[in-house]
């Protein structure tokens, strides 16, 4: 890549990781950032989709086996990225999920999913690369309109977002003195692998499910992942270089009204 090209491109040059890469709102950005110029490093838990998504991004992308709720393994992937690429201007700690429980059939073992995938792999994801991250660089958490809204037989998987929407707001304050910017990305419903398999396996219950939601967004529709991934890469970017401990939607206007 020459330096006109990089000039060019709005991460021209930077060191990016995205974990929970392999599908979804993840690979969307990766595939984006990638085409941006960074050098992408994503994560994913199964080698097969790990293994599609670094074929499908191009671009020399790297992709690491690794489950965020591990700490062992974010000691590996970290450690990989520092012998590969020395630095991190750009993590993304996107991996995450949940599962849909009304209250009075709430298990210990879902509670323990999903703010193991939502919690814990951010928290630890985000404090094992702190030494990677350098000044100016940007930090960006996957957060959910869930985190501010009610949504029945969801309420584990949106508390577990509004603890991410808090770590941005205290981590700005823990890391003031080093200039790094930690932003909560929240997306509005996005067609994903990951939303539709909420309703099963029925083709008819999936669209069931996307056509509810939609009717719920005041643009009429359900997102696209290259639209989240586009509120990333700004997030991303030197254009939100003042820009910090923010909770960005894009969702449609749900969250709004």
């Amino acid at each position: 890549m020459t330096d006109t090209q990089n000039s060019s491109q709005r991460l021209g040059g930077k060191v990016a990781v995205i974990t929970g890469g392999t599908t979804g709102i993840g690979l969307a950005t990766a595939k984006r950032f990638a085409a941006e110029g960074a050098r992408v490093f994503i994560t994913g838990r199964r080698p097969e989709a790990l293994n599609s998504a670094i074929a499908e991004i191009g671009h020399g992308a790297s992709g690491i086996q690794a489950d965020s709720a591990n700490l062992a393994d974010l000691d590996r992937l970290f450690a990989r990225v520092k012998a590969d690429a020395g630095r991190i201007d750009v993590l993304f700690a996107n991996a995450g999920g949940g599962s849909m429980l009304p209250l009075g059939a709430i298990t210990e073992e879902q509670f323990d999913d999903t703010f193991n995938r939502n919690v814990r792999g951010v928290l630890f994801t985000v404090q094992k690369a702190l030494p990677l991250l350098g000044k100016g660089a940007s930090v960006i958490l996957t957060g959910s309109t869930t985190s501010s809204t009610g949504t029945a037989a969801f309420s584990v998987y949106s508390a577990s977002k509004a603890a991410v929407r808090n770590f941005a707001r205290s981590w700005i304050l823990d890391l003031k003195e080093r200039g790094i910017r930690i932003n909560t990305l929240s997306p509005g419903p996005t067609e994903t692998p990951g939303l539709v398999e909420l309703a099963g396996d029925d083709k008819a219950q999936q669209q069931g499910l996307l056509d509810y939601m939609a009717s719920l967004v005041p643009l009429g529709r359900v997102g696209h992942v290259d639209e989240i991934a586009n509120a990333a890469l700004f997030l991303a970017s030197d254009e939100s270089s003042f820009v910090t401990g923010i909770e960005l939607f894009a969702d449609g206007g749900q969250a709004q009204v």
